[in-house]
C-alpha cells in the first residue's frame, strides 16, 4: 500500500547515495553529477503527478485518498487434486448448488472417465468438450493447468487435476549431510545473498553468457558501486541467502575486492571461536555425564508396537531407531524431534515412553496446557490399552485429593507414566526412579522453566518435541549440540490445508461456514478479544440459527473448557468462536475449516500452529487469515501473511521457522552478545563458520575450505530452461549439482532428475561430469 511503495522509495534511495557516494570516493564521477540522483520526495511527487498503476497482492477496499480507483481481482489459487476421485467427490457434495465447477481432467479419455466416476458417486456432472455452453453444476472437460482458481464474484470454480507428480510418491530417504531446507530455492530478483570470498550483494538472476562461444549459466550479484560479480552454476556452493533481520534495505554492500569483508569475517571468526568453546564445554559436560542404557527391545515392546493401527511413514520408523539407540546409550539422551503439526510424533514418543517403562523405570511428559495434558493422557491410555501399565494425569483437572494420592503413587512408583502441566515440576512432586522426561511444545516453556528442568532431571534421557522449532532451538540443533529427529513425511491420505489470505469479508466467510456445515463438519472461528467474543457467537448463531454455536477462551475455569473440548469432540458443537486457547487444543478430525480474525497480529509460527488445527483426517481443509478492512499492514505483518500462504504444502513448519528467523532475527545462542556477528555476515555463513569452530574444538581435523577450485571445460554445460522452466527450480538443481561429492551424490543427482523433469539433456549431463 501507499506506505510501502514510501518505504521502497526510501530503502532504493538509501542505495542510491551509498553507491553514489562510493563512486565520488572511487573518482568514477563528479561532485556536479553525483547530484544528478533523485532524492525520496521527488520520486514520489513523480509518481503523484504522472500517476503510476499500483499492484498489490492483498486485495483492499479503502485506500490513501491519492488513488483514484481500485480493481478488485478476487481471484484464489485451489489446489489440484490428485489422483483420488473420492477426495474430489467428498469436496463436490458440499457446493453450492447455484456456483459453475469446471474440472480440466487432461486428455478426452481421462475426462469421460472421471465424469462418470463422478456420477457414480451422485453428482450430477456432465462431460463438455466445447465450453461455450458451459453452465451452474459440474462440468468436465478436456485440458489442464498447474492450478485451479476461484472468481467468488462469478460463482465460478475451475479444479484442475494435479500433474503425477502430486500425488503420492515415496519420497527418497535425505543423504545424511543434506540441509532440511535450501535457502537458494527462494530467492528473487533483489534478495541479499552472501559470497563466501566476496560478502554481501544483491541478486540479479540468472544470466547466460558465451565466453569464447560457449553458453553457459551464470548468477549475477552487484556490488557496492556498479561492479557485478558472474558467479559459475558450477560454484553455487559458496553463496547462501542473507538471511538476517534487516533484509528490508539497509543491508550495507560490500565493496568487489576491497578489504572489509575478509575483516568482518575474521572479526566473526574470532567471537564465533569463544562461543564454540563455550558450546563445547556443554556438550562435553553431557558427554561425560553418565545415564541409565536401557535395554534392547522385548517382546512386549513389539507387541504394543503391532497394535499401532496405521502403517508407520519411512520417517517415522527412523526416528524411533534413532531415539531408542539414544536411550541404550549410557550418555543421557538430549534429542529434538521436529515434525509438522499432526505428522505422528504422539507415536513416536509413546513407543519411546513404552520402552521406558518396560525396562522398570517412570516416564514423565510433560505439556504447556491443560487440555493437551488431557489429550495426550486419553491418547496414551487408549494405546496402550489391556497392558499393565499405569497412566496418570497431573493438572487442574484434577482435585486437590486426587493430586496428593497421584504424588503418593508416584513417589512409590506406583505410577508408570505421568503426564502433565508445570505442575510436575513443582517442589512436591518426586519420582521413585524416572527414566524418561518427554517435553511437549517445547517453545510453550519459558527459559526459567526449561533451566528447572535441567536441574531436576541431570542425567535423564530427554525427549523434546516441536512442530515449529523456534530459532534459538533451530540453532543449537543444526550446530549439532542436540540431536535432532526430523519427520518431513506427511502420514497418508493427508491433503495440505487450503489457505486463503483476505480482508475481512462476512461474505465469503459465511459462505465458507455454510460450506463445512453442508458437508457435516465443524468450524473454528478464531476471535481473539475476550470482551467481545460472545458478541461474535451471537452474530453467528443468528446466521446459522440451526447450528450450535459455542464459545472457549482462557478466562473460562478448567471446568466449563473440558466440558467444551469434550462436546467438540462429541460433535455436539458445530461452530466454536474460540481465542488462541486452540493453539495446543485436542484433535478434532472432523473440525476442518478455520477462520481467524486480525490474523496481522499473530506471529509466524502460531499461525502455522492454528492452521495445524485442522486437516487432521483424509478430508481437505480450508483457512482464511483475515485482517481488518482498511487497516494498514505492517511490513512485518505483509511478511508474515505472506509466507503462511505460499507454505502449505507439508513439512513447511521448518521453512515457516526459517521464515521467522529472516522477519525477527535470529536471537541468540547464549546471549545477546552474539547477535551482531550474525547480522554481519548472514545466517547460513554465521552458521558455516560456528559449526567449524566446534568441530576444531571438539579436535577434529581442520578440513580446508574456500580452496575456490574452477574446472572450466570448453563444452556447453547448463541448464535449458526448456527442460526446468522456473528460476527458483533451476537454482535449487545447480545447487544440488555443485554440492555433489562422489559417484552415489551424481547417481543421486540423476535419478531425481529423471523422477522430477524427464530425461536430462546433454548439457545437464556435462555439467553433472564438471561437478563431479
Amino acid at each position: 500500500e501507499s506506505l510501502n511503495v514510501k518505504q521502497k522509495i526510501n530503502a532504493y534511495s538509501w542505495q542510491i547515495n551509498e553507491d553514489t557516494q562510493q563512486l565520488l570516493e572511487d573518482g568514477f564521477i563528479t561532485s556536479t553529477q553525483a547530484k544528478l540522483t533523485l532524492t525520496a520526495a521527488e520520486i514520489q511527487e513523480i509518481f503523484e503527478k504522472f500517476g503510476a498503476v499500483f499492484l498489490e497482492s492483498f486485495p483492499r477496499t479503502s485506500y490513501d485518498t491519492k488513488i483514484k480507483e481500485t480493481n478488485n481481482f478476487a481471484f484464489s489459487q485451489t489446489t489440484s487434486f490428485s489422483g483420488s476421485t473420492e477426495s474430489l467427490a467428498d469436496d463436490l457434495m458440499a457446493r453450492n448448488k447455484s456456483d459453475t465447477y469446471v474440472i480440466l481432467a487432461g486428455t478426452e479419455k481421462a475426462a469421460q472417465i472421471l465424469n462418470s466416476e463422478l456420477n457414480e458417486y451422485d453428482i450430477p456432472s456432465v462431460y463438455l468438450k466445447d465450453m461455450e455452453k458451459v453452465k451452474a453444476g459440474v462440468t468436465v472437460t478436456v485440458g489442464n493447468l498447474s492450478r485451479g482458481f476461484e472468481i467468488p464474484s462469478k460463482h465460478l470454480k475451475v479444479i484442475a487435476k494435479g500433474t503425477l507428480r502430486d500425488t503420492k510418491h515415496k519420497k527418497k530417504v535425505r543423504p545424511k549431510n543434506s540441509k532440511p531446507f535450501n535457502s537458494l530455492e527462494e530467492l528473487t530478483h533483489g534478495d541479499y545473498v552472501v559470497h563466501a570470498a566476496h560478502g554481501i550483494g544483491v541478486f540479479e538472476g540468472i544470466v547466460s553468457l558465451s565466453p569464447e562461444g560457449i553458453k553457459k549459466d551464470y548468477i549475477k550479484i552487484k556490488y557496492q558501486g556498479e561492479s557485478a560479480l558472474y558467479v559459475p552454476v558450477t560454484q553455487l556452493d559458496l553463496v547462501s541467502k542473507y538471511i538476517g533481520p534487516r533484509e528490508d534495505g539497509g543491508v550495507k554492500l560490500h565493496k568487489l575486492g576491497g578489504s572489509e569483508w575478509h575483516k568482518t569475517r575474521s572479526r566473526v571468526k574470532r567471537a564465533v571461536k569463544d562461543m564454540a568453546e563455550q558450546l563445547t564445554l556443554l556438550y562435553a559436560k553431557r558427554m561425560a555425564a553418565k545415564g541409565y542404557a536401557f535395554s534392547p527391545d522385548t517382546d512386549l515392546q513389539s507387541d504394543f508396537e503391532n497394535r499401532f493401527i496405521f502403517e508407520e511413514t519411512e520417517d517415522q520408523l527412523r526416528t524411533i531407531r534413532e531415539i531408542k539407540g539414544d536411550m541404550e546409550s549410557s550418555v543421557p539422551m538430549d534429542r529434538l524431534l521436529c515434525g509438522d503439526v499432526g505428522f505422528g510424533k504422539t507415536e513416536v514418543a509413546l513407543r519411546a515412553a513404552f520402552k521406558c517403562v518396560a525396562d522398570g523405570k517412570q516416564c514423565a511428559i510433560l505439556v504447556p496446557t491443560t487440555i493437551l495434558a488431557w489429550q495426550h493422557f486419553n491418547t496414551a491410555r487408549e494405546r496402550i490399552g489391556a497392558i499393565p501399565v499405569n497412566v496418570e494425569m497431573l493438572s487442574r483437572f484434577r482435585t486437590k485429593k486426587q493430586q496428593t494420592d497421584i504424588i503418593r503413587r508416584t513417589l512409590s512408583g506406583e505410577v508408570d507414566i505421568l503426564v502433565g502441566t508445570h505442575r510436575l515440576i513443582s517442589k512436591d512432586v518426586k519420582f521413585r526412579d524416572l527414566g524418561l522426561v518427554i517435553v511437549d511444545e517445547e517453545q510453550r516453556f519459558g527459559v526459567g522453566q526449561k533451566e528447572k528442568l535441567k536441574e531436576l532431571f541431570p542425567n535423564i534421557d530427554v525427549l523434546t518435541l516441536t512442530a515449529t522449532p523456534i530459532p534459538r532451538t533451530l540453532n543449537m540443533a543444526m550446530t549439532g549440540l542436540r540431536d535432532m529427529s526430523v519427520i518431513e513425511e506427511a502420514p497418508q491420505d493427508r491433503h495440505p490445508v487450503q489457505s486463503y489470505v483476505l480482508e475481512q469479508e462476512n461474505g465469503i466467510l459465511y459462505e465458507a461456514i455454510s460450506k463445512e456445515l453442508r458437508r457435516g463438519g465443524q468450524v473454528y472461528y478464531l476471535h481473539n478479544r475476550v470482551e467481545s467474543i460472545e458478541a461474535v457467537a451471537v452474530r453467528l448463531k443468528l446466521q446459522f440459527p440451526d447450528y450450535t454455536v459455542a464459545t472457549a477462551h482462557g478466562k473460562m475455569d478448567e471446568e466449563t473448557l473440558s466440558g467444551v473440548w469434550k462436546k467438540l469432540i462429541d460433535h455436539e458443537i458445530d461452530i466454536l468462536v474460540c481465542t488462541t486457547i486452540i493453539e495446543t487444543g485436542v484433535d478434532v478430525p472432523n473440525a476442518n475449516t478455520l477462520i481467524i480474525e486480525d490474523a496481522d497480529r499473530m506471529g509466524l509460527s502460531q499461525l502455522h500452529q492454528l492452521r495445524g488445527r485442522v486437516g487432521r483426517s483424509s478430508r481437505r481443509a480450508y483457512a482464511y487469515f483475515c485482517f481488518r478492512r482498511g487497516k494498514a499492514l505492517s511490513e512485518i505483518a505483509q511478511k508474515r501473511l505472506r509466507a503462511i500462504r505460499e507454505y502449505t504444502e507439508f513439512g513447511s513448519g521448518f521453512k515457516i521457522a526459517m521464515r521467522d528467523l529472516e522477519i525477527r532475527g535470529a536471537g541468540s545462542i547464549l546471549g545477546g552478545e552474539q547477535h551482531g556477528h550474525m547480522e554481519a555476515v548472514g545466517y547460513d555463513m554465521y552458521l558455516k563458520l560456528l559449526s567449524e569452530a566446534v568441530a576444531e574444538h571438539q579436535g577434529e581435523e581442520k578440513k580446508v575450505i574456500e580452496e575456490e577450485c574452477l574446472v572450466d571445460l570448453s563444452v556447453p554445460a547448463f541448464i535449458p530452461e526448456s527442460y526446468i522452466a522456473s528460476p527458483s527450480a533451476r537454482i535449487g538443481i545447480y545447487r544440488r549439482i555443485a554440492d555433489v561429492l562422489n559417484e552415489t551424490d551424481k547417481g543421486d543427482v540423476i535419478d531425481e532428475l529423471i523422477d522430477r523433469f524427464g530425461e536430462p539433456p546433454k548439457p545437464v549431463l556435462t555439467l553433472i561430469e564438471i561437478a563431479y
